[in-house]
């Protein structure tokens, strides 16, 4: 398992700029817009860890910048923590044996969310791509939210 990133919704991304480039001095390591879905994905990370961030996608902080405005409450605004696995099935079959609700199977064989016992979304995928869809997790419901 590798950390990849921690994902915050930010109602100004302009403002989040400026506060994490500018102010505290982190680098925008990649950047990615989606039209359809009406966001922006921001992806920071320490200066020191540049290189290893555009090599690997790891440490970062993923700003998620969506498009319409929402009120974040509860903390909303904190989305999820990210791993990349080496077998994102076994992995979620170790969870799910341990009595943990997958809230967001992987059918496409690449990304899987569950969440903590404190409520916290877990983002898991799988590292190099994705595996071929397989039972049961291609007919798998989602379950809750993440």
């Amino acid at each position: 398992m590798k950390y990849l990133h921690t994902m915050v919704r930010v109602r100004d991304l302009d403002a989040s700029l400026d506060f994490y480039v500018n102010k505290l001095g982190l680098v925008e390591a990649n950047r990615f817009e989606n039209a359809g879905g009406r966001f922006t994905l921001v992806f920071l990370c320490a200066p020191d860890d540049a290189d290893r961030a555009k090599e690997d996608r790891a440490p970062m902080v993923e700003l998620t910048y969506n498009w319409d405005p929402e009120d974040y409450d509860g903390g909303r605004n904190f989305g999820h923590l990210a791993y990349a696995v080496d077998d994102i099935y076994a992995v979620c079959q170790r969870l799910k044996d341990g009595g943990v609700t997958i809230n967001r199977p992987p059918r496409d064989g690449h990304m899987a969310f569950v969440r903590s016992p404190d409520n916290i979304s877990i983002e898991l995928l799988q590292k190099d791509g994705s595996l071929a869809p397989a039972e049961p997790w291609a007919s798998m419901p989602n379950v809750g939210a993440w």
